[in-house]
């Protein structure tokens, strides 16, 4: 971050859309819905396959019993006159309730004239119900009622436990769904305007607006974003920054929507609606990214869709081969049911949804928000991390170090006081939230200071800032602007390596400068020597002095440093690194780097809080933590090897076990029955959803 003196309104992202699952395709399970109503939905689903399930299971019971074949292997003869007409009436009833959301599926793929795995499934179980109902009504051969009824309770309780696994799957997003409490403690006099006692009521969350004053007792969570008027207390925010340890928040301290409040009591000012909270934009972001699609999911997705039509042509010709070289029908068409059923791309169609569903949901959990998919699968590309300095290998919390007034008014010889150099830098940094500013601020407040008004504001672009302060023009400005303006930095000036240093002009004549410390965060060294055993180059990128920079970079073992820059020749050095043929990757605070982070090929947004918006950025870290840029990269890896995963698990299941449905080895007795097919299938998409669930950020 440089010497940027601008206020910066954080952009505002629109409330989260509620997405509705579709209740006849199981590709909607792979990205549940972000809200409450799609988690009941799917709740609702969950349910409704189980209830099925059980239907099923009761009558396949006598349907077994009552069949033919059944009877054979057992040895025994339980026929009798009407017991053909009962199989069918038990069979018909599993076919239309037990199949019906296999039966749904099929129609509406073919209406969105995008078969898939529905299709496939309602295909087989109506093939092999209309054969069964022409045999008990003339036609010669033996029934499929047993294996019909069999397949489907399978394929229900399939896609019962599969459901389950992908609800699992994403169960940290729900988690981060529901921190939002429901309700809050109110003041009802702040928002009536009434003079008479506070009184407190409870309002429900989503009514409340700016200005309302909230009350937040012990161990509750807070309901709104916030600043804090009154009390103090430790807020545990590890849900939604990935931060451990609980952090000590005191009168004016931003306070987050959904944090849990430790042992005191807080008062606190409503920043804005539940819609535009921290959170919600957290759960909006997270839903956006889920619904993207990278490379790796358009390539899944097409697999998905050529394994369809493989699987209905293998069909095909597989039922045509054993019957036209003297199989019966029934065996041909037992073949083709099972080639159709055990090729569904159910386990393709999951492989990589299923990874994103969890890697999204679980990165918000831990402080990093995927905007773009793309950039976070290309995260494993990176050869070279570009990191700002100020807030995110530094602490960001500047310090006044000394205050040194010189000579001004040639001729004269005016030299003001620290005071009075601090006081008029005061009131230009106060229009600034750069951290700079708050270190100048800081030290005027313990010097107890007024802070005078100005008129005619400016920021000058990655230089500083200028104003009329009392009728006198004052810029406070980078030590760049003195040497773009020949301006001489006076004999006896000195700043030590790790001080930057801010001039402070008045009416066109040096006054003085204020140099500040910051402070090296102590978990840099160790960010940094773990990009080099995983051999990724690290370069130091700042606006601040060459000192400083080199300072830094040499402290915690930095690859290079490039100093001096202004935020637009960002750009040109990201340019150059990657003209070098480097995949690089920049840090930034998301504004004043934007077109450093649009131009590298992976933009990463540090430090921005309640600002995550940052149009350029495709990942978003809440905190500055250099550690968290470390595991954004790493887990950015591990995402994308369970995608591959998956796609290999799921494509080298299929090339085995089509073939052996086919019945390729049937001279040496080995034979897939339908039944056996749908359980190998449910077996493939349940290895793919627990592999994904195994996914885990690494801190």
């Amino acid at each position: 971050m440089e010497h940027q003196h601008q206020t910066e309104t954080p952009s505002k992202v629109a409330p989260m859309d509620q997405s509705k699952m579709d209740h006849s395709t199981m590709q909607h399970a792979a990205n549940p819905s972000m809200g409450y109503e799609g988690h009941n939905h799917h709740a609702m689903m969950i349910a409704d396959f189980k209830k099925r399930f059980y239907v099923v299971l009761i009558l396949t019971v006598p349907i077994m019993l009552l069949s033919m074949m059944i009877q054979k292997f057992i040895g025994v003869n339980w026929q009798f006159a009407a017991s053909q007409y009962i199989l069918f009436a038990l069979s018909t009833v599993v076919f239309f309730y037990g199949g019906w959301p296999f039966l749904k599926g099929l129609v509406d793929e073919v209406k969105a004239k995008n078969p898939g795995m529905m299709f496939l499934i309602g295909f087989a179980i109506t093939v092999a119900y209309i054969y069964s109902v022409a045999i008990v009504f003339g036609l010669a051969g033996m029934d499929f009622f047993w294996e019909l009824s069999t397949l489907i309770l399978i394929m229900l309780l399939g896609h019962w436990i599969e459901m389950k696994s992908i609800a699992g799957a994403s169960k940290e997003l729900e988690l981060l769904v529901q921190l939002m409490p429901s309700d809050a403690h109110m003041e009802m006099s702040a928002r009536a305007g009434s003079d008479g006692p506070d009184m407190v009521h409870d309002v429900k969350t989503d009514t409340l607006k700016e200005n309302d004053i909230i009350l937040v007792k012990p161990g509750e969570k807070v309901a709104a974003d916030g600043i804090i008027l009154e009390g103090e207390s430790y807020l545990n925010e590890s849900m939604l920054t990935g931060e451990s340890k609980p952090v000590q928040k005191i009168k004016g301290d931003k306070v987050i929507a959904g944090a849990i409040n430790g042992n005191g009591s807080i008062k606190v000012t409503v920043s804005h609606a539940a819609k535009d909270s921290y959170l919600s934009q957290v759960i909006k972001l997270v839903d956006d990214a889920q619904k993207s699609k990278s490379k790796t999911q358009l390539l899944a997705d097409k697999a998905a869709r050529w394994l369809t039509i493989i699987a209905l042509l293998a069909g095909i010709v597989t039922f045509l081969y054993w019957y036209l070289t003297g199989q019966p029908l029934a065996f041909a068409m037992e073949r083709m049911v099972t080639v159709i059923v055990i090729c569904c791309p159910h386990a393709l169609g999951l492989a990589v949804p299923l990874v994103v569903a969890k890697s999204t949901a679980l990165s918000a959990k831990n402080g990093l928000l995927i905007k773009n998919r793309t950039a976070f699968e290309n995260a494993r590309k990176i050869t070279t991390i570009v990191f700002d300095k100020t807030g995110t290998l530094t602490v960001g919390k500047f310090e006044v170090s000394k205050i040194v007034p010189l000579s001004f008014r040639e001729g004269i010889g005016v030299r003001l006081s620290e005071n009075e150099i601090i006081r008029l830098a005061s009131a230009l940094e106060q229009k600034s939230e750069h951290p700079i500013a708050t270190g100048i601020l800081q030290k005027v407040k313990d010097l107890s200071i007024t802070i005078p008004s100005t008129e005619n504001f400016n920021a000058i672009t990655g230089k500083g800032v200028e104003a009329t302060v009392e009728g006198k023009k004052i810029l406070v400005v980078s030590p760049g602007y003195l040497k773009e303006n020949n301006i001489t930095v006076p004999d006896g000036f000195t700043a030590n390596d790790t001080e930057t240093v801010v001039f402070v002009i008045i009416n066109n004549q040096l006054a003085g400068y204020i140099a500040l410390s910051d402070e090296i965060r102590p978990e840099s060294a160790d960010a940094i020597k773990t990009l080099k055993q995983n051999n990724i180059k690290s370069i130091l990128l700042t606006g601040d002095n060459n000192k400083v920079a080199k300072s830094v970079s040499e402290t915690i073992g930095m690859d290079n440093f490039i100093a001096e820059v202004l935020p637009h020749q960002k750009l040109e050095k990201i340019k150059e690194l990657q003209s070098k043929g480097e995949f690089v990757a920049m840090t930034g605070d998301g504004v004043n780097d934007a077109p450093a982070l649009a131009i590298a090929d992976v933009g990463i947004a540090v430090g921005s809080g309640s600002d995550i918006a940052a149009e350029t950025a495709g990942i978003v870290l809440v905190n500055s933590n250099p550690k968290d840029i470390v595991s954004l990269i790493l887990f950015g890896k591990a995402t994308y090897r369970k995608m591959i995963q998956n796609l290999i698990w799921a494509t080298g299941y299929n090339v085995v076990a089509l073939p052996l449905a086919a019945g390729i080895l049937y001279k040496q007795g080995i034979l897939l029955s339908p039944a056996a097919g749908a359980v190998l299938m449910t077996v493939s998409t349940v290895i793919v959803a627990i592999n994904a669930s195994m996914l885990s950020v690494k801190k």
